[in-house]
């Protein structure tokens, strides 16, 4: 029996960029669940009988919440609910069940790197036909709705076993149990030269990964160990736990610490990654040299050839603004369109569907293809290895050869997190104000020739999208961009990018830090960072 319960708005549910994220607390408010997924399904139309999936990171209140999704889709009319065993679903990994099966749309329940626990984070996100977050037409009419819904469907039915695999006939729909896994592992087999990396392994190669206590654990053990033959005992942290081990499931220098120390060892393994809470991010590192998110991105688009999948070449590259532009060196020297959107792996989508583009990144580990319409830290890995296997040179190796064809983007970010909200709004208010008289000013040897609000229009839907990040450019190609980021639960936080390039004959074996030094004495000076917020120094530098 359906029932209707009346209710009123919160005014605190507008989606980010990655999806209505908040600490599990206020998701434990009454209604605040309900009212969200039923703004949900309220934007949307045609789902009368239709698939959902449904799936998260395994992160607290995960389980909770999928019982409840179960008893209002079903209560709004989808036919049948497709929900990973456990409630375990890698994002990556839903956006690809959601397009196997024909799916209406997707719920996934993720706050992504940010920490899980009872008074720690949490997030829903819708994500469309095609596998990808929502657009922002549909999110901002998810939010509308949220500002006026009074009253959620619901049903009374026993809670469903999410830990059996198989089919159950609910309540006239179905809800199908699936491994989270085998799908996803499958796709990947398509994409990859599986034989030739178990070559790899089989020769002695060295392998250590870090699943951070999240979601990649098991898709980690079932590829990585029983389909391509890694060392088990190289496998870290692969348990998905509820609070991830008490660790930050962010996959950076500082939260992935021990790999980077495995990794920088005399004796460290050739080849390192990790992935994040939800598993769309990854972490690259060779032995003894740490890949840059921006860096593996162009790296990887040079050489996806050199994988099945991919054998015929990509139709072009995709990065978001803040990403450095060592994508768009490769893309011109292969004759390929570059395109910069603003940060949201939605907007990539568009360019995907329309096959303008098979590669996307983003500065904040987050590197995908076409196979999906998320990016996915296990497909990045797989693609190193592919490369790796073919190649048969070390990382370090490989990127000296792509600086010495394409030049060097030295490049870093540094945030300035959990500060007061109002204080960085200000900061960035009054930054964008002084952008006309920044033009021609000159900070040690550089002169700033433009300065912008990154604003981007959508060729394919016709969409706009302002206020994306301030840029600061230099007369020397040097270029800093100030950016709050959307995806924090506490406070706002200050992401400052910082690059600049070094052309192919010039000095491309310089530390970053010492390379961008100056530029960080600039971009404090440029925005007053430290003079605003009394911070001297960045949190978190990657």
């Amino acid at each position: 029996m359906i029932e209707t319960v009346e209710t009123t708005p919160f005014r605190d549910q507008k989606p980010g960029t990655s999806g209505l994220r908040k600490k599990v607390p206020e998701f434990q408010k009454r209604g605040y669940v309900e009212n969200f997924l039923q703004s949900i399904f309220d934007a949307q139309e045609g789902y009368e009988g239709k698939t959902l999936v449904v799936g998260g990171d395994g992160r607290f209140y995960n389980e909770d919440v999928i019982q409840t999704a179960i008893r209002m889709a079903l209560a709004n009319g989808f036919g049948r609910i497709l929900i990973g065993q456990n409630g375990i679903l890698s994002t990556p990994a839903a956006s690809n069940v959601i397009r196997k099966y024909k799916a209406f749309g997707g719920i996934i329940l993720s706050a992504s790197h940010n920490p899980g626990g009872p008074n720690e984070d949490f997030g829903i996100k819708y994500n469309g036909a095609n596998g990808g977050p929502a657009s922002e037409t549909v999110t901002g009419a998810i939010y509308e709705r949220s500002l006026v819904i009074d009253r959620y469907k619901t049903m009374d039915i026993p809670q469903v076993d999410l830990s059996r695999i198989g089919r159950v006939d609910v309540a006239g729909g179905v809800v199908e149990i699936i491994d989270p896994v085998a799908d996803y592992a499958d796709l990947m087999e398509t994409l990859f030269d599986f034989a030739a990396i178990r070559d790899l392994f089989a020769s002695g190669f060295r392998m250590q990964f870090d699943a951070m206590s999240a979601v990649t654990g098991p898709y980690a053990e079932e590829i990585f160990v029983k389909r391509l033959g890694a060392d088990p005992a190289a496998m870290m942290n692969t348990t998905p736990l509820p609070d991830f081990g008490g660790h930050h499931p962010d996959p950076n220098l500082v939260h992935a610490k021990e790999l980077y120390a495995a990794m920088m060892a005399e004796d460290g393994p050739d080849f390192g990654a990790a992935s994040d809470g939800d598993g769309d991010r990854n972490l690259i590192i060779g032995k003894g040299m740490y890949v840059t998110p921006s860096d593996s991105l162009a790296m990887l688009a040079a050489n996806a050839h050199l994988a099945p999948g991919y054998a015929k070449g990509i139709a072009g590259i995709a990065r978001s603004m803040p990403t450095s532009q060592a994508a768009d060196r490769v893309a011109e020297a292969r004759g390929l369109p570059c395109f910069e959107t603003p940060t949201g792996w939605k907007f990539f989508g568009n360019l995907l569907d329309a096959g303008k583009v098979t590669i996307c990144g983003e500065e904040s580990a987050g590197t995908g293809s076409d196979h999906v319409r998320e990016k996915d830290g296990l497909w990045a890995v797989l693609l190193w290895l592919n490369v790796l296997a073919v190649r048969r040179q070390s990382v370090a190796e490989i990127a000296r050869d792509h600086w010495a064809t394409f030049g060097r983007n030295y490049y870093a970010r540094h945030d300035y997190e959990a500060l007061d909200t109002a204080t960085a709004d200000d900061m960035v208010a009054a930054l964008r104000e002084r952008l006309p008289s920044l033009v021609g000013r000159t900070f040690g040897n550089r002169t700033i020739r433009a300065a912008d609000d990154f604003a981007y229009h959508d060729q394919v839907d016709g969409s706009s999208s302002a206020k994306q990040g301030i840029r600061v450019f230099f007369d020397d190609g040097a270029r800093i961009v100030y950016r709050l980021s959307g995806t924090g639960t506490t406070g706002a936080t200050l992401r400052v990018y910082l690059e600049r390039y070094e052309p192919n004959d010039g000095n491309l074996s310089m530390q970053t830090n010492d390379a961008l030094a100056d530029l960080v004495t600039a971009a404090d000076e440029i925005a007053e960072i430290s003079a605003r917020t009394g911070r001297v120094s960045a949190d978190v530098i990657t």
